[in-house]
């Protein structure tokens, strides 16, 4: 899914192509996309005003206080092109012609999340702000004030949309690992050199992959937006070296999510239990990487019998 970084790239490219100009026309393929009964007419022909970030979400401000509302969700991308862009129910499913050209909205796979709403004033578009700080502005002291709201495992306290603004599985990995803490330790168990070192790395990595991704795309418009870059220290990592230390990357998955961690450096050697393997194997499930080393060891003489 898009973070902070992806979005404000997005919303930068998007700034220099559609402010100023007059939407001709909005075409949705996928019917299931547009999640608001507000006519597309009450839209056609405003011209753009101003683009905000609500999280993960994009916000374009038309004439007469109208907004569009883009949630990219896993698999939705935006795309531009100078010409009146095609459309298709599977994989383009909306496009917004403007006089200069058209944004493309794309969802890869079969499970359709993306959403567009189309709502007339602030306080409709407050609804759509999950809440959540933005990282790269707050003071250290309202980072943990937020960060001691309830007593939440960092993963998830990061990933809070209604704790902290465009923070999600890709990022919070990276930055659980720049600080070398536990992404299952508990927010309320952190000293105060922890948190701001927690603020630190949280900033540092936001930022560097802004001025990344704003040097990868130059003048163009973002291409390939994906959470899992090369580039990565261990989010997408699983089974490779982490690069500090040169431990395999361990994972716990849940759902559609995915957590990925380093051992050594984060954990003091211990596997965080993934929660199927570890019911399926139960009291086997091992707990340091020598044991985890050796039930693969067993397994594969096993499999060679």
């Amino acid at each position: 899914m898009p973070e902070l970084p992806d979005i404000t790239i997005y919303l930068e490219a998007l700034q220099k192509r559609i402010v100023r100009q007059k939407l001709l026309e909005l075409r949705v393929a996928n019917p299931f996309l547009l999640r608001t009964a507000t006519p597309i007419s009450a839209v056609t022909g405003k011209r753009v005003l101003e683009l905000r970030r609500l999280g993960k979400r994009i916000a374009i401000g038309l004439e007469e206080d109208f907004w569009l509302v883009i949630h990219l969700m896993i698999a939705g991308r935006l795309h531009w092109s100078e010409n009146r862009a095609k459309l298709s129910a599977k994989y383009a499913v909306c496009a917004f012609d403007f006089e200069n050209g058209s944004v493309l909205l794309t969802e890869a796979g079969s499970k359709k999340r993306a959403s567009l709403h189309i709502i007339q004033g602030s306080d409709n578009l407050r609804e759509h702000d999950r809440g959540g700080i933005d990282p790269l502005t707050v003071t250290v002291e309202e980072f943990s004030r937020v960060l001691r709201t309830g007593n939440h495992t960092l993963k998830r306290a990061l990933t809070s949309p209604q704790l902290f603004s465009g923070i999600g599985n890709a990022y919070s990995d990276e930055i659980l690992h720049r600080t070398k803490l536990s992404p299952v330790m508990l927010s309320q168990k952190l000293s105060a050199e922890q948190i701001a070192e927690l603020y630190r790395a949280t900033r540092e990595i936001l930022s560097l992959w802004i001025e990344r991704l704003r040097r990868e795309t130059g003048d163009g418009f973002p291409e390939g937006v994906t959470a899992f870059r090369p580039e990565m220290a261990v989010h997408g990592k699983f089974g490779k070296p982490c690069p500090v230390c040169g431990t395999a990357v361990q994972r716990i998955r849940y759902a559609d999510n995915e957590t990925n961690y380093c051992p050594t450096c984060q954990t003091g050697g211990k596997l965080l239990a993934d929660r199927s393997l570890s019911q399926l194997l139960k009291k086997d499930w091992p707990k340091t990487l020598e044991e985890l080393e050796e039930l693969r060891t067993s397994h594969s003489a096993k499999a060679k019998k």
